[in-house]
This record gives C-alpha cells, sequence and structure tokens, in this order.
C-alpha cells in the first residue's frame, strides 16, 4: 500500500516573501540564462492551468526515469489530486485515486534522499548553517541548477573517496516529491507538489523536480484529505521534447552560477532583505 507523505501538520511552515523576485528583467545578459534539456522539463495541464517543472537527474536519476517514463504512457493523464494540505502539498500521480496504487507493473523504487555531489555540479553557496543531525558536515546551503540544495561543504571533496560530497535538495515550495510508505525504498508512481516549503521532508523523502511556472495553479486546487468530489485532475502530462515543435513553450531559467545571480544575491544582502533561508529566494524563469 502507498500512503501520502508524512502528515507534520504541528510544523507546517510557511513561505516568506522572496527576496529576489522572480519576474525577469532585460539587464540579463543573454549568456546567463541557460536553457533546460527538453527531456529533464515536465508540462502538467491541470483543471487549475498548467504547470512547468525541471526535473533533477543529477540528483534523483531512478525517480526522473520513472516519472518521465510513466508521462510517457499517459499513465498520469486524467488523475485526481486527492490528498491536498494548503500549507503543505497536493498529492496524485495514483491509478486508484485514493493513495493506494501504483503502477503494478513496475518495482518500487530505491530511496534517492540523498546524492553525492562533485564539482561538475556548479554550486553557489548563499550562506552556513548548524551542523544537520543526519549528517553532521552537512553545513552549506546553497543553488545547483535553480534547485535550493543543503550538503557538505566543497573543500570536503579532496579528503572524500569519489571527490564528492553528500547533499540533498530542499523541500521548498513548488519541489516535486515522491510518495511513499513508510519503508524507504516504497515509492512507486504516486508524486506530489509542494505549496509551502516543508523543512521536515528534507533528507526523509526524493525530491526529483521543480516548479518553474504555474505555483499559482499548484495552489489554487482544491484542499481535503481526501479531497471531496469533484477534485482537481491533472489532465495530461507530457515530457517538453514529445510536444511538437510548434505548441512547445520555450523555457529558460536564470543560471545560477551566472554573474547575474551571484549580483542578485548582494543586491538583496546589500539592501538588508537577506532571505530567511534559500527557498526565500525565487530563481528568475522566462516561459516563452
Amino acid at each position: 500500500m502507498k500512503s501520502a507523505p508524512i502528515a507534520l501538520a504541528a510544523l507546517l511552515l510557511s513561505v516568506a516573501t522572496p527576496v529576489v523576485a522572480a519576474t525577469t528583467t532585460p539587464a540579463f545578459p543573454a549568456g546567463d540564462w541557460r536553457t533546460p534539456d527538453a527531456e529533464n522539463i515536465l508540462v502538467i495541464d491541470t483543471s487549475r492551468g498548467r504547470v512547468i517543472a525541471e526535473l533533477a537527474p543529477w540528483a534523483a536519476p531512478g525517480h526522473v526515469e520513472r516519472v518521465r517514463g510513466l508521462a510517457r504512457q499517459g499513465f498520469y493523464d486524467g488523475l485526481t489530486f486527492f490528498r491536498v494540505i494548503d500549507d503543505f502539498m497536493a498529492q496524485t500521480g495514483d491509478p486508484k485515486n485514493d493513495g493506494t496504487g501504483g503502477n503494478d507493473a513496475l518495482p518500487d523504487l530505491k530511496a534517492e534522499f540523498l546524492f553525492r555531489r562533485g564539482r561538475e555540479l556548479r554550486f553557489t553557496s548563499v550562506g552556513r548553517l548548524a551542523p544537520d543531525e543526519k549528517v553532521m558536515s552537512a553545513t552549506e546551503v546553497g543553488f545547483i541548477n535553480g534547485f535550493a540544495v543543503r550538503g557538505s561543504p566543497e573543500m570536503m571533496m579532496m579528503a572524500s573517496a569519489d571527490g564528492k560530497v553528500v547533499s540533498w535538495p530542499l523541500f521548498c515550495a513548488g519541489v516535486l516529491g515522491m510518495a511513499r510508505a513508510a519503508p524507504p525504498d516504497s515509492a512507486n508512481s504516486q508524486f506530489y507538489l509542494m505549496r509551502q516549503t516543508y523543512p521536515l521532508l528534507d533528507a526523509n523523502y526524493t525530491a526529483f523536480g521543480r516548479v518553474l511556472s504555474g505555483l499559482e495553479a499548484v495552489r489554487a486546487i482544491k484542499t481535503g484529505e481526501p479531497v471531496t468530489p469533484p477534485r482537481d485532475t491533472m489532465l495530461k502530462v507530457r515530457v517538453l521534447a514529445d510536444i511538437p515543435a510548434g505548441e512547445r513553450p520555450k523555457v529558460q531559467v536564470l543560471d545560477t552560477a551566472s554573474p547575474s545571480f551571484k549580483s542578485l544575491l548582494e543586491t538583496a544582502r546589500a539592501g538588508g532583505a537577506g532571505p530567511q533561508t534559500a527557498c526565500d529566494i525565487a530563481v528568475p524563469v522566462k516561459i516563452g
């Protein structure tokens, strides 16, 4: 039986107003934008509007492959958001639409709560944190490809056997996470879209993507535990690469390793409006 993410309702956290605006500006040089691989963009057309999300195969390759594959099969088309908590998440991806189902033809997935970060993943540090109880060395927080990430400092790569350090994406608002039952290796097809930041999921569930556009649609999904009919629905879920070129939205994200992004951070700090957490920093996106 599959289940929803842990309902840690007593410790729900709301999102502060981002200190870096999500709106774009022509001041950013063309070279500071990146165009994500169309294989790693998920287009989710819902009854509340379109959601465009970027997948993170560098953090959770098994989960990205699973969701991408199911999307290509049409598995997710027509499935409902059956469990939605206002200050938490919107859960979907169950063919039974009740939280107990999955894809019976595919095995459950190995957990990918953590990943090994090497120098090839350009990491932009935004601050230091107190030691984490799971990984005491994970005292640095920053960004990889627009994702807020926590992990061990880069200098520790020199002392590791594989030249990498342990890291994990943060469960900020807009992150896509995989639902599972109590055993860590029990995710299958169900996933959820974070409506708000929820740090207690960090390193306890697999984060495999994040919303680039359409968070307002996610937050408009009808709530309930379970949601009473009529429910909101994923009308169609597609990989961007599979959409005909003439219909395909053009997606660009400000490179979080670029001088422009680093300048945004410095401007925010100089203005005395420093972020409470990395999740309060919105990365500019252009959808055309």
